[in-house]
């Protein structure tokens, strides 16, 4: 008789622990073992961990994977949430099996030894026969689904209860999520204020109820909101970084006077633009987006042009804007020499308009959606042993089950945006958007490095973003070559493996719904490429999503900053705007409380966070993988440490960047 050392670990997260009766067979390359109940004891306590011993007549061989089985005890089955089983076998050698997933059935499910294998690697029957079992199975449980035509596909899944439980919120989660949620609303409500479908009539009722939940940063965007510098400064490190370029040339439908007089007398307008001083935010896509209609009012959603000055004190400043489109007598340009609230006004329509832009382009579509494609093609086309799984499964935590939360409670016909946002409405203006933003997506504006490039902002002062963001990216770079190289040493073994090459096929057809003028990759040929796109991947999930979200309530809980819709109609003249105006166009009450509750929500980090670089479950065994997470955390606690010596010296710090604030995946 041989022994094999056994030892399960049961996950410390809450209910993790069964009272069912769990069987486990080890199966190696020459035989397999009987099939060998777990002392009960293991299963009863969270974060346990017991050895027991397998005996066998003779050497199975080197251990290849373990087949774990769970019978009901009772009449209701008890789930089961394993860690890892590691195992010892007679000749020394240890043996490290990764779980990490709810058990919750009776059938048999088997799992893989640790060590990553590409499908080339994987030569045995038995290990070819595991991967095939696991990848029809995930098929079943994760499916495609279109949840309206043109924007990227989604899981098939009405409701967080319907996904596979190893994929949905823990314990802790759920709990904190709720708490949030409800405290959020029943303040609002006690107060009074969701229910109140009035206008506000004074600048002090809005600064009340804003002084009830405020920020360190929220207070210096309240103090700071009427500035030109603060406006322009919002486009470089505010909550959309994305809207920003160069301006060498006016475009035909802005046609702003060349002798216009710029702040500090540095010359003409065409001087300046030879010079790259002059900058374009054009928010073109919202152009003809129909408008909501809340608590029976008309809304109104711009789609403005406004340009920008870097000035020689290295500042953003607004020189012009111009609210609709098309040139017209009625449609003037506006100036920092117009009147105080002309100027103003025209001002809080670009940030209303910038709302909406920013939440359904920048932050749902480039970030949530497109984060969802990457982890539903993963789940469908990637064993637990491929290397790719294994490097990506944590920046999937928690995105599919955050994503249908959002189309539950955003985007749906009852949602948040639907109801309270200027693109929302019956006439579905937020579908409106999504889909022209998908058209105009491109591959490169997902990589920052190419994408600061192209818009001409390489040598911009002051922009945080840029600086956090290309440090970071660069971070995420060198981490994945080092554990992608360490699997694919040539670019033959990248084109020759089927299951990395569907994975980014099905990206290619379901997220991009197969429109080549994105440049995203339909195919992989080269390491190079894979390790790109890789990093994009984890970049977009992690720091970027950090970018575009954290900051949503520090900049949008002050209202006439960040207005979610506005009620009247854009000036048609020049010198008619007053303080009462301003106040008339401000959304309702309630339109303003509901999107500050949201924007609560959405920046509330759970207690039981993944920060970027952090991995708590163990998915490589080996030791090189290992060795360049370790690396990785070192790369990113020293770039947190430059960002905090930077902000210290900061009038509003740029935090959200930060490694230590940035979490793993779209989680929240």
């Amino acid at each position: 008789m041989v022994e094999y050392s056994v030892t399960v670990y049961t996950s410390a997260r809450q209910f993790s622990d069964t009272s069912d009766y769990v069987y486990i067979t080890l199966v190696g390359t020459d035989d397999e073992s009987e099939q060998t109940q777990i002392p009960n004891s293991v299963l009863y306590g969270v974060g346990s961990e017991l050895t027991f011993t397998v005996s066998c007549a003779s050497s199975i061989g080197e251990l290849e994977l373990i087949k774990l089985d769970k019978q009901n005890f009772l009449m209701n089955e008890d789930s089961w949430f394993p860690d890892k089983v590691v195992v010892k076998s007679p000749e020394d050698e240890t043996f490290t099996f990764p779980v990490y997933r709810w058990i919750t059935d009776t059938k048999a499910h088997y799992f893989k030894e640790g060590n990553a294998r590409t499908v080339q690697e994987d030569t045995s029957a038995c290990g070819k026969s595991a991967r095939e079992r696991e990848l029809k199975e995930r098929e079943k449980n994760y499916c495609w689904y279109s949840y309206k035509e043109g924007i990227p596909h989604c899981i098939k899944a009405d409701d967080p209860c319907e996904l596979p439980p190893e994929i949905t919120f823990s314990y802790t989660k759920k709990m904190g999520f709720a708490f949030t949620t409800i405290t959020g609303w029943l303040s609002s409500k006690f107060k009074g204020l969701i229910d109140c479908d009035k206008k506000w009539t004074n600048v002090e009722k809005i600064t009340h109820v804003f002084n009830s939940r405020r920020t360190e940063i929220a207070e210096h965007v309240h103090g700071l909101w009427k500035t030109d510098y603060f406006f322009g400064y919002q486009f470089l490190n505010g909550v959309n970084p994305m809207m920003i370029r160069r301006c060498m040339a006016l475009p035909d439908n802005f046609p702003v006077p060349d002798n216009m007089g710029l702040l500090d007398g540095q010359g003409s307008l065409d001087e300046e633009m030879k010079k790259g001083n002059i900058f374009l935010c054009d928010y073109k896509i919202l152009d003809g987006v129909p408008a909501n209609v809340i608590n029976g009012k008309k809304q109104y959603l711009m789609a403005p042009l406004v340009l920008l000055h870097k000035t020689q004190d290295r500042k953003m400043m607004p020189i012009a804007i111009q609210l609709k489109q098309k040139p017209a007598e009625d449609n003037p340009i506006f100036f920092p020499t117009d009147s105080e609230y002309d100027w103003l006004l025209a001002k809080i329509f670009v940030r209303s308009a910038d709302f909406n832009m920013h939440q359904l382009n920048t932050h749902l579509l480039r970030t949530h959606l497109l984060a969802e494609v990457f982890a539903v093609s993963l789940l469908r086309n990637v064993p637990m042993v491929h290397p790719l799984y294994k490097l990506l499964i944590p920046h999937t935590r928690y995105t599919l089950h955050i994503n249908v939360l959002a189309r539950q409670s955003l985007i749906s016909p009852d949602g948040v945006f639907t109801k309270f946002a200027a693109c929302g409405g019956e006439e579905e203006g937020l579908f409106t958007i999504l889909k022209r933003s998908l058209s105009s997506l491109t591959y490169s504006s997902l990589c920052i490095p190419d994408d600061i490039a192209e818009r001409g902002l390489e040598d911009v002062p002051n922009f945080y973003y840029k600086e956090d963001g290309i440090k970071l990216w660069e971070a995420i770079q060198n981490f994945v070559k080092g554990i992608l190289k360490y699997y694919y040493k040539t670019d033959r073994d990248v084109e020759n493996d089927p299951e990395l090459q569907k994975w980014i096929g099905d990206i290619f057809e379901h997220g991009f719904l197969s429109q080549s003028s994105t440049g995203i990759p339909q195919k992989f040929s080269t390491v190079d490429e894979l390790i790109k796109f890789v990093t994009m991947v984890i970049f977009t999930g992690s720091a970027q999503h950090a970018a575009v979200n954290s900051e949503q309530y520090d900049y949008g809980s002050w209202m006439p900053n960040t207005p979610v819709s506005l009620q009247l109609p854009p000036p048609t003249k020049k010198g008619e705007a007053t303080e009462e105006t301003m106040l008339a166009t401000f959304p309702d009450v309630n339109t303003t409380v509901q999107g500050m509750d949201t924007m609560f929500l959405l920046t509330k980090q759970s207690s039981d966070s993944v920060l970027l670089g952090q991995y708590p479950e163990e998915h490589f065994t080996e030791k090189i993988p290992r060795e360049k997470i370790k690396e990785f955390q070192g790369n990113l606690e020293v770039l947190s440490m430059g960002i905090n010596v930077r902000n210290r010296m900061l009038k509003v710090p740029y935090t959200y960047m930060d490694p230590k604030k940035v979490e793993n995946s779209v989680a929240i």
